[in-house]
């Protein structure tokens, strides 16, 4: 077994490599960026380097910085985690030549499999079935969208190499397929340096399947069964599953055999998952299946299969990269129970999934049987240079309903604070017909998207509970005097408070009236709720709620109140009382930066008529391509960004003339 493991990596696929390496004895070592310099990660490693400023391509992504760092420490192995460099063959073969071990398939294998559309001709003679498209090497747009006209709409343009949604459009219509060619490559050369595409016939109503596998230097593969990967938005993975529910024994057993042949097909060593898709249009199993990848790497679902399979997939990654024979034969691997990963991000759905950044001033992750993998804590900074993801939460039960209520139960007992996050998109989730009957296909959260990410207004209970909050007079450090915080004793009634909040861009108010020490009477809506509290704590207080006893847990981080109440995160902010209009409006007049990100295009040109809806800007941030178009029609003023300019949130990106608007 390897004396030293340097991780290249970071985040929580970091720690959860760190803390299996540490209880079989092996030292680990974490790199890290300057932004990332107090990350939990370097916290939990026994060493830790500086490989580079917060960019990825001057940090993670150098394959000479990371190789030095490992030699500066001398470690003998490398854990590449998921994403970064992790399935980069020339990384694979560096480590290999700098007399280290890296922990993953050969350079060979992630070749074989990098790049789609040799990976599906290999896969064709393997006897493994593949979607019907084109996987050639003409890449010329108007070759391709003859291709496309033949295969038949809707097709899906995929970026041949890398993965995770990354240069991937849907195209419905023949007049749409330019512009979207376009920017799959412009999206693949970014993440991938490969802007090369192929198309695939699309699948209306597809489930998502992919199967792990695992390989060691003695030429034994077994498979550890499959997971049902299907409720998707951007093609990233919201929620897995394993098994897949309505799968049989038959296509089960067909499934895992192909999966094998796949990977016996290209010599396979170490972790790896092949992903099928199958069309479940008539709601059944369908007796064929289709590969469309392999990953040659840990997946981020992978604990959903440790936790039916009772195995350390990590563990079983360095024994195997040490030499050792698999621990199990495919006969010793059987299914125990259900398992689901919900994958929580700073993130806002009501904007499209749009990345968001932020100090994680609160993070409550719930107790019991639970799995947390994480590689933030509680003050840690979500910052805009790489993936938002905040945790992976993991419960496992002895069926499907039982872990499907462990999963919801656990989602409406996590409290984070300080960045709006996807937590009530994913508790709606959970409650919807298809899922929860076990028939998710990967256009379901497409076609439920406006209910899953509509905005709830705030009943008069969850007004009335921001109003108090508010006012200060559940102050955790001491109770404080309703008389002395709402104000002026008044002879002749109650003293009386009101409190304006805003929640969703929507102002609200609600009437306070003090009846005596923590009593309170308070006007909200077309409510009357009588309010006693009855004790305090540091973030929350029991309260008694028009007879009902209940918790109140809270956050007040300036002039922002987050309320946990019934497994929802509601936000309330404090508008400034100089203030006429909403807070965080922007005239229509100004395109402005939603976050910190990279110029990658611009449209337009000052003097330019623009109509509502026409995009103007492309810029990418938190791994995402973002298109910001016009919110009116009109014309240019002025652009203020170039292409290849880095902005910061909030920066005015194209101006509009002021006598255009509506």
């Amino acid at each position: 077994m390897f004396s030293k493991l340097l991780i290249a990596n970071r985040g929580e696929i970091a720690c959860r490599v760190m803390r299996t390496a540490r209880r079989l004895g092996i030292r680990t070592v974490a790199v890290y960026s300057d932004v990332d310099d107090d990350a939990l990660h370097v916290a939990l490693a026994d060493e830790a380097v500086r490989i580079g400023p917060a960019a990825a391509s001057e940090s993670y992504l150098s394959i000479e910085r990371v190789i030095g760092a490992a030699r500066s420490v001398g470690a003998d192995a490398i854990h590449p985690g998921y994403g970064f460099l992790s399935e980069n063959a020339d990384f694979a073969a560096a480590v290999e030549a700098a007399g280290m071990t890296f922990v993953g398939p050969s350079p060979d294998a992630i070749r074989a499999m990098g790049l789609k559309d040799a990976a599906k001709a290999l896969m064709e003679r393997a006897g493994v079935p593949v979607v019907p498209g084109y996987h050639g090497e003409v890449q010329d747009a108007a070759f391709l969208d003859g291709q496309a006209a033949e295969i038949g709409y809707p097709v899906l343009i995929k970026a041949r190499a890398g993965g995770g949604g990354k240069g991937m459009r849907r195209v419905d219509r023949p007049e749409d397929f330019p512009s979207a060619l376009e920017a799959a490559r412009r999206e693949a050369e970014a993440a991938f340096g490969d802007g090369s595409v192929l198309i695939e016939r699309y699948m209306t109503r597809p489930r998502h399947i992919e199967v792990q596998v695992f390989g060691d230097r003695h030429g034994n593969i077994v498979h550890l069964f499959e997971r049902d990967c299907s409720l998707q938005r951007r093609h990233q993975k919201v929620i897995e599953e394993a098994p897949a529910p309505g799968m049989t024994a038959e296509v089960r057993r067909a499934m895992g055999d192909a999966a094998v042949r796949a990977a016996r097909a290209i010599g396979y060593v170490g972790a790896g998952t092949v992903e099928f898709i199958a069309d479940v249009t008539n709601g059944l199993w369908p007796d064929r299946f289709f590969f469309m990848e392999m990953n040659t790497r840990l997946q981020v679902e992978h604990p959903v299969t440790e936790a039916i399979t009772g195995f350390d997939l990590v563990e079983w990654q360095l024994r195997v990269a040490a030499g050792e024979p698999l621990p199990k034969k495919q006969a010793d691997i059987s299914i125990d129970g259900w398992s689901f990963e919900a994958r929580i991000y700073a993130e806002d759905p009501a904007k499209g999934f749009l990345p968001a950044i932020g100090r994680l001033n609160h993070l409550h992750f719930p107790d019991g049987n639970v799995r947390i993998d994480s590689g933030v804590r509680q003050g840690d900074m979500v910052t805009p240079y790489y993936d938002p993801l905040i945790a992976k939460l993991i419960v496992h039960g002895p069926n499907r309903s039982a872990a499907l209520g462990q999963l919801q139960a656990a989602l409406k007992g996590c409290r984070i604070g300080g960045t709006v996050t996807n937590l009530d998109f994913l508790i709606r989730l959970t409650e919807e017909h298809d899922f929860r009957s076990g028939m998710p296909d990967t256009g379901l959260i497409d076609r439920e998207i406006e209910r899953l990410t509509a905005p709830l207004a705030p009943d008069d209970e969850a007004l009335a509970l921001a109003a108090i909050v508010a006012t200060g007079v559940l102050d955790p450090v001491a109770a404080v005097d309703p008389w002395t915080s709402l104000g002026y004793w008044q002879i002749w009634g109650d003293s009386q408070r009101t409190i304006t909040v805003e929640h969703e861009g929507g102002r609200s108010a609600a009437t306070l009236k003090a009846r005596g020490r923590d009593q309170f009477a308070v006007h909200a809506g077309s409510s009357t709720l009588p309010v006693l509290v009855l004790g305090r704590f540091e973030d929350g207080a029991r309260l008694e709620v028009a007879g009902q006893k209940r918790m109140l847990r809270f956050i007040r981080d300036g002039e922002t109140l987050t309320l946990f109440l019934h497994g929802r995160n509601v936000v309330f902010h404090l508008p400034d009382s100089l203030s006429g209009g909403h807070s965080g409006e922007i005239a229509d007049d100004e395109l402005v930066a939603p976050m910190p990100g990279l110029i990658k295009l611009v449209r337009v040109g000052a003097g330019e008529e623009v109509s509502k809806g026409q995009p103007l800007v492309v810029m990418e941030a938190m791994k995402m391509e973002l298109t910001l178009s016009a919110t009116r029609q009109g014309k240019v003023a002025s652009v203020h960004v170039a292409e290849g300019v880095q902005v910061a949130e909030g920066t005015v990106l194209v101006k509009l003339h002021e006598e255009a608007a509506e």
